[in-house]
């Protein structure tokens, strides 16, 4: 089915809202005569009468006014879309997971901005039990997200560093953690205790330690600020936990770390219209990834 003209249907919407065909030809930079033939286009294409001219004054009809509801909620919702599309032209909508934001992401970020004007990336950091991303109803135009390479068919993506884990603490915790780790209060940055599950099982002491007592959070980040405040032996990522290592604030009580076959990604969905802003952050991004490890570690990998 055909529509009536875009341009009539906005200059009666302008008219039924502002009550006056002048003052609708004043905002829509076009002359009152412009405005009525447009409204006569539609009352001859909708066959009904829109308006009640009185000489210089007009009215709106029954008909009209329900006309005038309708196509002011469409043109506000075209020009939501309108400003939205126009505003993500200079966006870059970012999500990631919160340890990752704070032990790394919001530095480099804020070096980004300061070198470019535009994208302007705006970034979500949210707590998933498992890094995941749908760009089909999620409002974001790409992540970085922790794990294996595959984050859907419609997506693509790029590796950015891999995961390492390995125990920390502080220094007044070191000794016992050597001597005695099953005697020790075990911090667990997940849920399922999976962190310090992997390093057991690597490391050969999954039978000598025991899972199900110790302290439970939900993130690696939760993990690292329990153990600087002396609260147990947690197992942190290395690249992501070298600052606070670097400081003082924690050490390493063992030198094996850990692989999970894991690794954080850039990743956006395979139909974006924002390719060049993404590959700009990723070339950034990619000149300042946390690569340096302490050479007396010993690297394991699981897969």
């Amino acid at each position: 089915m055909s529509l009536p003209p875009l341009y009539a249907l906005r200059a009666f919407e302008a008219a039924a809202r502002l009550g006056s065909f002048s003052k609708a030809a004043t905002s829509l930079h076009v002359t009152p005569g412009a405005v009525s033939r447009h409204i006569r286009t539609l009352e001859d294409w909708f066959d009904c009468t829109l308006f009640v001219r009185k000489g210089p004054k007009v009215d709106i009809t029954d008909a009209g006014k329900v006309l005038a509801a309708q196509l002011g909620e469409g043109f506000q919702l075209l020009e939501k879309a309108c400003h939205g599309f126009r505003r993500q032209q200079h966006d870059l909508r970012l999500k990631a997971p919160s340890t990752l934001t704070m032990r790394w992401l919001l530095n480099v970020l804020s070096e980004f901005q300061q070198r470019y004007q535009s994208p302007s990336v705006q970034i979500s950091s949210v707590w998933m039990d498992v890094d995941e991303v749908d760009f089909s109803r999620e409002p974001y135009d790409c992540a970085i997200l922790l794990g294996n390479g595959q984050f859907g068919p419609d997506t693509q993506s790029v590796r950015l560093f891999d995961e390492w884990l390995i125990p920390v603490c502080t220094p007044a915790l070191a000794g016992q953690a050597q001597e005695n780790l099953a005697a020790c209060e075990l911090i667990h940055p997940s849920p399922d205790r999976r962190d310090w599950q992997r390093w057991l099982q690597a490391t050969g002491r999954r039978e000598q330690v025991d899972l199900l007592g110790g302290k439970v959070f939900d993130t690696l980040e939760q993990g690292n600020l329990a153990a600087i405040s002396g609260y147990g032996i947690s197992v942190g990522d290395l690249l992501l936990s070298r600052e606070a290592i670097a400081s003082g604030l924690l050490v390493l009580p063992f030198s094996t770390a850990v692989s999970t076959g894991d690794g954080y990604y850039l990743i956006w969905p395979g139909n974006t219209l924002r390719r060049q802003h993404i590959d700009d952050l990723y070339h950034f991004i990619a000149s300042r990834l946390p690569s340096e490890l302490p050479e007396h570690i010993q690297l394991v990998r699981t897969v």
